[in-house]
């Protein structure tokens, strides 16, 4: 078993993964500053001996211990990252530094939580890791874009000039239990409105397709790369098919039985048209491809917020 760090932990995904990480024996380091994670979504494990929970933010370097690091630190939603731009780049390209200069000193295996905004509107369909990637290195989502990329940069640099033991996942739209209520993202956003009744915001026509991956498939993809023995090449984490914004929204009605009323706004500056993930590599890799499908993922999710929205 291994002693374990998780920056971002109180986070949507790094929660979940902090769970897991538990249930199979790991002691756990959780660090978090709370910008945009909850205590909430780690409140059941703070009286478990193998949960230690610090509040640190990751742009400060800090000295500890450990086997594996999950570098999850960083707002992942348009609404926080833009929030504070400056602090979002810093989180990524700092907090990175850091984080790999503790797996440098006691030579521990790391594990970037990249994106899929790496391949920011991307011109390639659907997207392989050899793709570079279209990118506005100026515009408004640049910040955590560039941040991320940037990232990924320092991984591979850190690999090759101090041999430090790097993974680095390719996160696509992921969904599930412990997303805020308040969160900015597509899924989270027409739930809640559903939810209250309120007019569905669809950005530019609902034509935009993104690939929606739910929580539990994506911690086991990120597992099993954190456990491979020897792959340090980037690896898209994330569900090949494709919905338009629209067909999200018609399904989020239909398992609420409720009629849909939309109001359509401008598209967001640089906001992709296309997303999907070429998940080749990960089936080959680490025999990952995500099991659950769209609407059950839903069902878990819409389930989830009204108890948080507490609608019954």
């Amino acid at each position: 078993m291994h002693r374990v760090v998780v920056t971002g932990g109180s986070g949507f995904l790094g929660s979940h993964l902090i769970d897991r990480l538990i249930e199979q024996g790991h002691e756990v380091i959780c660090l978090d500053n709370f910008f945009t994670g909850s205590k909430d979504n780690i409140r059941h494990l703070l009286d478990n001996d193998h949960f230690e929970l610090i509040r640190h933010d990751v742009i400060e370097p800090i000295l500890l211990e450990g086997d594996w690091i999950f570098n999850l630190a960083c707002p992942a939603s348009p609404l926080h990252y833009q929030y504070n731009a400056v602090k979002t780049i810093k989180t990524s390209v700092i907090g990175t530094i850091n984080m790999l200069g503790l797996a440098k000193r006691v030579h521990a295996r790391i594990l970037q939580a990249s994106t899929s905004e790496v391949y920011g509107d991307p011109l390639q369909h659907p997207q392989k890791e050899e793709y570079w990637g279209n990118v506005n290195p100026i515009g408004k989502r640049s910040c955590y874009d560039e941040g991320k990329r940037a990232a990924e940069c320092l991984m591979m640099d850190y690999h090759r000039m101090n041999n430090v033991d790097i993974r680095i996942v390719r996160i696509f739209n992921t969904f599930g239990p412990r997303m805020a209520v308040a969160d900015g993202r597509v899924v989270s956003n027409i739930i809640v409105q559903a939810l209250r009744d309120q007019p569905i915001t669809i950005y530019g026509d609902g034509s935009q397709t993104r690939s929606f991956c739910y929580v539990d498939d994506l911690i086991d993809g990120i597992l099993r790369l954190m456990e491979h023995p020897t792959e340090t090449r980037p690896v898209n984490i994330g569900n090949p098919h494709e919905f338009t914004i629209l067909e999200l929204a018609e399904a989020i009605h239909k398992i609420l039985g409720k009629k849909m009323n939309i109001e359509y706004h401008d598209l967001p500056s640089d906001d992709p048209i296309r997303r999907q993930p070429d998940i080749s590599r990960a089936k080959e890799v680490l025999g990952w491809e995500p099991k659950v499908g769209l609407e059950d993922g839903l069902k878990a999710t819409i389930d989830y917020f009204k108890r948080k929205l507490e609608i019954l």
